[in-house]
């Protein structure tokens, strides 16, 4: 029996229906991603089934004693409490409960008492707190005022948390959330025994939790069982079989148009059923609620700088008696694209001003480049004057911005951001979080840079944005720096990450944090078999650093072998064929996209099959030109 049953719903916000008298159930133990385009309604969906709003229409039953908590994109807490306090308000029944036990008062049930307070594991409710504190990395004695919105978000998800509710409504919950803490709330949802529904584009946490995903489509909730990966193979068919019967639909009313305006044929009587026909489609073809836009995200890459972005040699920057960087040497070269990884508070922005000379280093020596043009984007949104127009925000003082040479109406640009042209002159604090975002995005991206710094730029956007934006920065000719915790994100871009590992100490890896973690779990495996066969502990840089590739593993380094003539005339040809290759795989790549591939007549079996060829052959000829290159 489901715990929540939510039937024929309907909620419009002027013309637009974010919910079109559409049903969903959330049964138990399930674990429900919800996902859709930014502006579609699904915080509006959750606060409905949290009981804080109502729909204009349709009912929503709740199992008798369901207990339900929402952690919202924006939490309300009470300034003037600790963290401690604020977060032990989600155990406000227990405690209650705790105090009547303890006070001993004859006119309670002291039987009944102890037995809610043993069910609802009352008699540990301080340990569950500090517990949950810990993992999330907060301060019990910190008063929240002051606190930063991400750090304030993490203690309403404390809040949830210790509660241990039937239901969890969790809207964006890994927002700001470090890797480590990510890594935990995955783990603490798979056990969690009752059921979730949340919010979330981070498609590797979708992937890691969810047991269902349901997909808010032009007010429509469509269900998808399995995890994130399964939605997109069902998607991807679906968004094709719905094109060709668009096409067909389309083709039809094209042909009844010709038809109707032959005239005389058209008002005999015979043909009266016809032209009802043709009043159906037209009225069906009014009625369509088509797909709405994808972002058309373009970057002025600004003037060529030098081969070299920055040069650090043991570099250490201290405040204080915190040492935030110890001795870190590295090269950023052009067109690298790098990743910072590390827990919130470990100094990801003080590495970053040190890489570009914004800040002078303690002690070592920082060499930047030559004509570096940095555009940045900041995660809190501090850049963003609330009180100014969207048009303003992109372009003050002029209704025109240049884009890749060429200029642009401020209407038209800010409608390849989605946003529509009546919405230029609003103010920008009437915007969602992910349309602040997408934003800061357009004003990022109308500015010439050669280096992009992005600080949590996936924040609030919706998955068909981010895939778009992974596409623009994996081409971008410039240098990336990129701040996120969102895996899926840095794996698809990232050819670098520099790691903290521990206080002060960060280490650059090659590849993705797909890469890193292998690297990191490898090196753990050696310490384990060193640490067995020595009887002791492997000395702190073997812990610290990752496995080296087993070619590197040797007492002296092999003696390299000259090419012979036909090796190097492979390797003269390698580059060649690596480029043809890739160019047919993006060629394969866009007719696999276009649901004109999967039309009647068309074989897409067959490209998928050469698709995957060419990926083999690519993989192939990379690994024998890094073969033949080493020697």
């Amino acid at each position: 029996m489901a715990l929540l049953t939510l039937t024929n719903a309907h909620l419009a916000f002027g013309h637009v229906a974010l919910l079109d008298h559409t049903d969903f159930a959330l049964e138990t133990s399930e674990r429900v991603g919800l996902i859709g385009r930014n502006g579609t309604g699904k915080s509006s969906l959750l606060k409905i089934i949290a009981g804080l709003e109502k729909p204009d229409d349709g009912e929503l039953r709740l199992q008798q004693g369901l207990r339900l908590a929402l952690v919202a994109q924006e939490p309300v807490l009470d300034p003037q409490a600790t963290v401690f306090e604020a977060v032990s308000e989600g155990l406000a029944e227990v405690k209650s409960l705790r105090a009547r036990y303890e006070a001993h008062d004859a006119s309670d049930d002291l039987d009944a008492i102890q037995t809610r307070i043993e069910a609802m594991d009352g008699w540990t409710w301080e340990q569950r707190v500090t517990e949950t504190l810990e993992r999330l990395q907060l301060q019990p004695e910190a008063q929240v005022g002051p606190l930063s919105g991400g750090t304030r978000k993490r203690v309403a998800l404390a809040q949830a948390l210790v509660a241990a509710p039937d239901v969890l409504l969790l809207d964006e919950p890994t927002n700001h959330l470090d890797l480590d803490a990510i890594r935990w709330l995955e783990e603490l949802l798979r056990a969690y025994r009752g059921s979730v529904l949340l919010i979330t584009h981070d498609r590797a946490f979708l992937d890691a939790v969810a047991t269902r995903i349901v997909e808010l489509d032009r007010g429509v909730l469509r269900s998808y069982p399995g995890n994130f990966a399964a939605y997109e193979a069902t998607k991807q068919r679906e968004l094709a079989d719905e094109a060709l019967a668009r096409a067909r639909h389309d083709k039809l009313l094209a042909q009844e148009e010709v038809w109707v305006r032959q005239g005389v044929e058209a008002r005999r009587t015979r043909s009266v059923a016809r032209i009802k026909r043709l009043e159906v489609l037209r009225t069906q073809r009014a009625a369509r609620r088509d797909v709405v836009g994808r972002v058309a995200l373009e970057v002025v890459a600004g003037s060529r700088g030098g081969k070299i972005v920055a040069e650090l040699e043991d570099v250490s920057k201290s405040f204080g008696d915190k040492t935030v960087v110890s001795g870190f040497t590295g090269t950023i070269l052009r067109g690298d694209k790098v990743g910072l990884i590390g827990a919130n508070g470990a100094g990801k922005t003080t590495l970053l001003k040190l890489i570009l000379g914004q800040l002078d280093p303690d002690s070592g020596r920082v060499r930047t480049g030559s004509n570096l043009q940095v555009a940045y984007f900041d995660q809190m949104r501090e850049a963003l004057n609330l009180d100014a127009t969207l048009a303003d925000t992109i372009s003050p003082g002029s209704e025109w911005v240049e884009i890749a040479g060429q200029r642009k109406h401020v209407m038209s640009y800010l409608g390849d951001f989605l946003f529509a042209p009546a919405r230029a002159n609003s103010p920008v604090r009437s915007l969602s979080g992910g349309e602040r975002n997408r934003l800061l995005l357009a004003r990022l991206f109308a500015k010439p840079a050669n280096v992009l710094v992005l600080d949590e730029p996936t924040n609030d956007l919706d998955i068909d944005t981010l895939e778009l934006l992974e596409e623009l920065l994996a081409n971008y000719p410039g240098t990336v720096f990129l701040v996120s915790h969102d895996r899926r994100f840095l794996d698809n871009v990232v050819t670098s990450t520099i790691v903290n590992e521990a206080p002060g100490i960060w280490r650059e890896y090659e590849g993705s944090v797909e890469d890193w973690l292998q690297q990191s779990e490898r090196a753990r495996a050696l310490q384990a078999a060193a640490a067995k066969r020595g009887g002791a502990a492997a000395p702190a840089a073997v812990v610290a650093a990752p496995a080296p590739a087993p070619s590197v593993v040797t007492t002296a380094a092999p003696r390299r072998s000259k090419l012979s003539f036909k090796e190097q005339r492979e390797l003269d040809e390698l580059p060649a064929r690596i480029e043809a290759l890739e160019a047919e795989q993006r060629a394969l790549g866009e007719q696999l996209a276009d649901p004109a591939s999967y039309a009647a007549g068309k074989d897409a079996a067959a490209l998928q099959v050469r698709f995957t060829r060419v990926e083999d052959e690519l993989l192939a000829a990379l690994e024998r030109w890094e073969t033949l290159g080493s020697r």
